[in-house]
C-alpha cells in the first residue's frame, strides 16, 4: 500500500480508537452531529473545502457502480510496470517500446529510470498519459474526448497487470473507505476474420434501420451458429477462466469485486453482438459476472449510426436471458459533440427499448425528446444514473450548474457517484465525493442515500446485497460517531 493511503487509513482509525465509547452518543445523535457539522461547512460563499475533502475521504463511500480497471490505474503505476519488463519509451512519441533491441532506426528509446530522472520528460508523459495539467496554460490543447480516450493508446502497450493493479485499487479503496467495486476489467470474447459464416455477412450489410422481423430473422440464425460453434464457446471458456485467475485473492471480509462483462460500440454490427452475446452467456455461467454494459465513445460514427441497432441487439438478447442486468453508456455527449438529432432518444431508448437497469453518464438528458416523460420513467423504474464529474468536465466541458445532476435529484431519479477512469482523470472516489458535495450541496440526507443506493442499485445477488448493506450501517456508525467527536470541539 502506498504511504499516502497508509496515511489516510491510519487517521481514520485513530480518530475513531481516540473516541471513548461514552464520548460517541447515540446514533440517532451522532447522525444528527454530523449532518449539522457537514452543513457548516458547505455554509456561506463558499465550502470549507479543506475540511469537506476530510470529510468525504473518511465517509463509507458504499460502492464505485462505474469503473474502468484500465483506466483506473494511474500512469505512474503503467511506468513502473513498464519498467519491471524492461520497457523503453520512445523521447519524441512518447510511446512505450516492448522490444528495446529492435527500437527503430534514428529514434531515442529511454530506459524508464532515465525518463523518471528527465523531470520535463516524465512531465510530459503525464500530461499525455492521462489528463494531467490539462487545464492549465502550456499544455497541448487537442479536443478533450480525444485528449481522454487517446490516452488509452499511449500506455497499452504495458499491458493490464490484472493482480498488482487490482490490488492497489483494493488498497486504495480501503484507504478510502469504499467497500465494492463494479468493474469492468476485460472486454467478452468476440468473433474475429477466422469466423466465417454467411450470417456475419448478413448482418453486417443490413441496414441500421432494418425492420424488426428481418432482423429477428438474422439474429436468431447468428446467435444459433454462436451458440453452436464450438470454438466461440471454448473462447468464452477461457475468458471466464482468465477473469477468475485475474481476481483470485482480491475479494475479503472488507472488500468485494464483482464485474460487468462488456464489447466495444465501435465495431461493425457482427462483432458487436457477437461480443454482447459471450457477455450474457458470462452472466449466464458465472456469478463473478453481475452484468452488461456497451462502451466506446459514443460519438463516434459507428456508435452513433448503429446506436438503435445496438439497442435492438440487447433488446433481443435481453429476451433470450431476462434475468441478465444491464448498465449502459447512454447520453455521454455534449451540444456541439454531434448534431442536435444525435442527443434526442439515446437514454430513451436505453431504457425503453434495452431494458438498462442502470445509466452510465446520462448527462444529455435535457436535450431527449419528451425529458420528462423519460425522467418519470427512470424514476418509477428505480433506474439509477451513474455520475462521473470528473470525467463529464474532461471529456463532455459539462460542470457546475450544467450538469444535470440536480436535475435528476430534483425529480428524484435515483443516482450513484462514481469514478468511471480514476487514473486518467487524476481523480478519486473521495473527490468525485467532493466534488458533487461542495459543487451542488445536497443535505447529509440526500448525501446518504446516494451512498446507501450504490448498494441497493448494484447489481450484487439479495443476498450479498445485504451483507453490503450491513457492513454499509457499521462503517456509518464508526464514522458518524468520530464526527460527532470532531463537531463538539469545534
Amino acid at each position: 500500500m502506498r504511504l499516502w493511503a497508509r496515511t489516510i487509513l491510519l487517521g481514520s482509525c485513530l480518530l475513531a480508537a481516540a473516541l471513548p465509547t461514552a464520548a460517541r452518543g447515540s446514533a440517532a445523535g451522532n447522525q444528527a452531529a454530523t449532518a449539522d457539522y457537514y452543513q457548516r461547512l458547505l455554509a456561506g460563499p463558499q465550502p470549507q473545502l479543506a475540511e469537506l475533502s476530510l470529510l468525504m475521504t473518511l465517509m463509507p463511500k458504499g460502492g464505485d457502480l462505474h469503473h474502468h480497471y484500465v483506466g483506473a490505474v494511474y500512469a505512474e503505476t503503467y511506468l513502473d510496470w513498464a519498467e519491471q519488463q524492461g520497457y523503453c519509451l520512445y523521447r519524441t512519441e512518447l510511446t512505450i517500446e516492448t522490444k528495446p533491441a529492435q527500437t527503430a532506426a534514428g529514434k531515442e528509446c529511454l530506459p524508464i529510470a532515465a525518463v523518471r530522472m528527465d523531470s520535463n520528460l516524465y512531465r510530459q508523459v503525464l500530461m499525455r498519459w492521462s489528463t494531467q495539467d490539462y487545464d492549465k496554460p502550456g499544455h497541448d490543447q487537442p479536443p478533450p474526448d480525444m485528449q481522454f480516450f487517446n490516452s488509452f493508446e499511449y500506455f497499452g502497450a504495458v499491458g493490464n497487470h490484472y493482480q498488482p493493479g487490482l490490488q492497489q485499487l483494493k488498497a486504495r479503496a480501503k484507504a478510502e473507505n469504499l467497500q465494492y467495486i463494479e468493474s469492468m476489467l476485460a472486454s467478452a470474447p468476440k468473433i474475429d476474420k477466422s469466423y466465417k459464416a454467411a450470417v456475419i455477412d448478413r448482418l453486417n450489410t443490413l441496414p441500421p434501420a432494418v425492420d424488426d422481423a428481418t432482423l429477428q430473422t438474422v439474429l436468431d440464425e447468428y446467435h444459433d451458429y454462436l451458440a453452436h460453434s464450438e470454438a466461440f464457446q471454448k473462447k468464452i471458456d477461457t475468458y471466464l477462466a482468465e477473469q477468475h485467475a485475474n481476481v483470485a485473492g482480491i475479494d475479503d471480509a472488507d472488500f468485494t469485486l464483482r464485474l460487468q462483462s462488456y464489447t466495444n460500440r465501435s465495431n461493425p454490427p457482427a462483432t458487436v453482438f457477437s461480443g454482447l452475446y459471450s457477455a450474457f452467456v458470462s452472466v449466464q455461467r458465472d456469478p463473478l459476472f453481475v452484468g452488461v454494459n456497451l462502451l466506446g465513445p459514443e460519438n463516434g460514427p459507428v456508435a452513433m449510426r448503429d446506436y438503435d441497432l445496438h439497442m435492438r441487439m440487447l433488446r433481443y438478447l435481453k429476451q433470450k436471458y431476462p434475468a441478465t442486468p444491464l448498465s449502459l453508456h447512454a447520453g455521454e455527449l455534449a451540444m456541439g459533440m454531434v448534431p442536435p438529432e444525435g442527443l434526442r432518444d439515446h437514454i430513451r431508448n436505453a431504457v425503453a427499448v434495452a431494458g438498462a437497469k442502470r445509466i452510465g453518464h446520462g448527462v444529455d438528458i435535457a436535450h431527449e425528446q419528451a425529458p420528462y416523460a423519460i425522467l418519470k420513467q427512470l424514476r418509477e423504474k428505480d433506474i439509477a444514473v451513474e455520475v462521473n464529474l470528473s470525467s463529464n468536465a474532461i471529456i463532455l466541458g459539462i460542470l457546475g450548474e450544467a450538469h444535470p445532476v440536480n436535475l435528476y435529484l430534483r425529480q428524484h431519479v435515483p443516482v450513484v457517484i462514481a469514478t468511471d477512469d480514476a487514473g486518467v482523470a487524476r481523480s478519486s472516489i473521495s473527490n468525485e465525493y467532493l466534488l458533487f458535495a461542495s459543487r451542488y450541496k445536497p443535505g447529509y440526507a440526500q448525501l446518504k442515500r446516494v451512498v446507501y443506493d450504490s448498494i441497493r442499485l448494484s447489481f450484487l445477488s439479495p443476498a450479498d446485497k445485504a451483507a453490503q448493506r450491513k457492513a454499509l450501517d457499521a462503517r456509518f456508525a464508526a464514522f458518524e460517531a468520530t464526527v460527532a467527536g470532531i463537531a463538539k470541539n469545534k
